[in-house]
């Protein structure tokens, strides 16, 4: 598989695994009665924080866990005077990452810088990603063809589903040279083949076409059963002809087999292109059997043949299977403006071209139902978290929201528009009710490791909660009672965490002797061992040295 070289890659492609795991530090909560100190238990979260150890920091409570993940990256237009800023051990890298991006034609490593910034971070989302999960990445032309290449590369090429041109902008951006730019990319990869995706509802223009009505009144229309375009002859899809057999006098409506005699009464209709070309049915047997209650005969006086046709009812069709071209008023790019600051209150000036709110309402269609975790880490003014409320709201789902965001505005703005769209926002014919919810606003914390030893800034409760999550990949429950170093058993493994900051903690025979909890095989983490590896062993017990088997979870 082809894959892209740029400046720096070899310095960041493993980047993620060197960035420190920091614990998330809960600053309040909210909910329709307002910001409170005490924790609401809430799973939607707003962190504020670089998204890079963010998405670190989510690893143990959330891998493989999140079912959408939607993101805006900076665009890389030259205009937004960003700056790389992790921390990449190489001094050379580190300095040339440091330095503003400039404009193309200015700064010719620009696009170098924009995919260093990415990769680490694609990584892990990969990593956070559902096995039966998607990601939808909005991009413009600046670094569509570089993002698509390197998504190949992280995602797998064979997981790539679709790019969708959404169109922002239908009057085109006037200031573009020779064409005028009206849509932006959404590239979309799924993490394995698991994922599903739904569709809309359909538009008039699909309606429309079911202009017949049945006895009964229901609309439906009409499609013949022949199978029409490309390999549609007898030669090319043997099993795909075969004959009808139908009593006009009984209506009764058979399917038969390629060498069964027509029984008197009968007429025989077969998939004929021609008098002369045999052609297919567009159903095999089996489907034709399943669904012969939808097959309806009728004679074509002009072919001077009889033809079936299927009848798809309006009241059955479901969902309209989404298209690369979205063009729905809902995601014009004036819509996000509008919401923004006509019904949610804020200044022009406070955020620069937010979403539309329809844009990831429509993926979260699509892509999401229940009580499944949509990942924003680029979160910029909510738009995200709006349109998850919205939809639950909206279908009665109970989706989760965790939004990362590294601004100053992250609370003012991010956290206050969801603040609004939880309580009802906007006034007199502007007002629109709110749809209720709750959330947790975090920074990012203490890192759990300085060097090679644990940091006594975080408290142990973190340390445990870190552990048990990288051990068992569970929320960790704290055990009530009992041994105050047990952390709980897992596919019936004991853990245990022996630890205490201010001494160094030996496992010994009076530490096991400690332990009551019934487990087949036992884990424990300790500073020290007294006791040799062979008698371990015999006991079911591994030892784990803190910090350094930490530090390789």
């Amino acid at each position: 598989m082809p894959t892209l070289e740029w400046i720096g890659k070899s310095k960041v492609i493993n980047h993620h695994q060197d960035v420190p795991f920091r614990v998330l530090e809960r600053k309040y909560s909210f909910d329709e009665n307002g910001q409170h100190d005490e924790d609401n238990g809430s799973e939607n979260m707003i962190i504020r924080g670089d998204n890079l150890e963010a998405l670190k920091a989510l690893l143990p409570r959330y891998e493989g866990r999140v079912k959408c993940i939607y993101i805006d990256p900076p665009y890389n237009t030259g205009n937004e005077g960003w700056v790389y800023n992790d921390n990449v051990n190489d001094p050379k890298i580190k300095k040339w990452l440091g330095e503003v991006v400039g404009k193309e034609g200015e700064d010719l490593t620009r696009h170098d810088k924009w995919l260093c910034m990415m990769y680490p971070r694609l990584k892990l989302l990969q990593k956070l990603l559902a096995d039966d999960g998607v990601i939808f990445v909005s991009l413009d032309f600046h670094e569509q063809p570089f993002m698509r290449l390197i998504m190949d590369e992280i995602f797998g090429a064979s997981n790539y589903v679709s790019e969708i041109a959404c169109v922002n902008k239908p009057s085109g951006r006037s200031d573009d040279k020779y064409i005028a730019t009206a849509h932006e990319s959404i590239i979309v990869y799924r993490k394995s083949p698991l994922l599903t995706l739904g569709g809309f509802e359909p538009e008039e223009k699909i309606t429309k076409r079911y202009n017949k009505r049945d006895t009964d009144g229901r609309l439906y229309r009409e499609e013949d059963l022949r199978k029409r375009g490309t390999h549609d002859e007898r030669t090319d899809r043997p099993n795909l002809f075969y004959p009808f057999f139908f009593n006009q006098e009984t209506g009764e409506l058979i399917v038969g087999g390629n060498d069964e005699k027509t029984p008197d009464g009968f007429i025989r209709i077969e998939p004929m292109k021609s008098k002369d070309i045999q052609g297919t049915w567009r159903w095999g047997q089996d489907t034709a059997n399943a669904q012969k209650t939808y097959i309806h005969p009728r004679y074509m006086p002009n072919k001077q043949q009889w033809s079936l046709f299927e009848w798809e009812y309006l009241d059955e069709r479901g969902a309209a299977k989404p298209t690369t071209l979205w063009d729905f008023k809902d995601v014009n790019s004036e819509r996000g403006t509008e919401v923004f600051i006509k019904y949610l209150g804020f200044k022009k000036e406070d955020f620069p071209n937010p979403k539309p709110v329809g844009t990831i309402q429509r993926i979260l269609q699509i892509a999401t139902a229940g009580d499944d975790i949509i990942l924003d880490s680029f979160a910029g003014s909510g738009t995200t978290a709006h349109a998850v409320l919205n939809m639950n709201k909206a279908d009665g789902g109970h989706r989760k929201f965790i939004l990362v965001e590294m601004m100053d505005y992250a609370d003012s703005i991010t956290a206050e528009r969801v603040k609004r769209v939880i309580r009802g926002y906007g006034e007199g014919k502007n007002a629109v009710e709110g749809t209720g919810g709750n959330f947790s606003f975090y920074d990012l914390g203490e890192p759990l490791l300085v060097g090679d030893c644990l940091n006594e800034a975080v408290a142990p409760e973190k340390i445990r909660e870190y552990i048990w999550f990288m051990e068992t990949k569970q929320p960790y429950a704290p055990p009530s009672g009992g041994n105050p170093y047990y952390l709980g058993k897992h596919n019936n493994t004991g853990y245990y965490f022996y630890y205490e900051p201010q001494r160094v903690t030996v496992l010994g025979y009076a530490f096991l002797s400690t332990i009551m909890e019934k487990a087949d095989g036992t884990v424990i983490y300790a500073d020290r061992c007294s006791i040799s590896e062979d008698k371990l062993a015999k006991m079911g017990v591994t030892f784990k040295k803190i910090p350094r088997d930490i530090s390789r979870l």
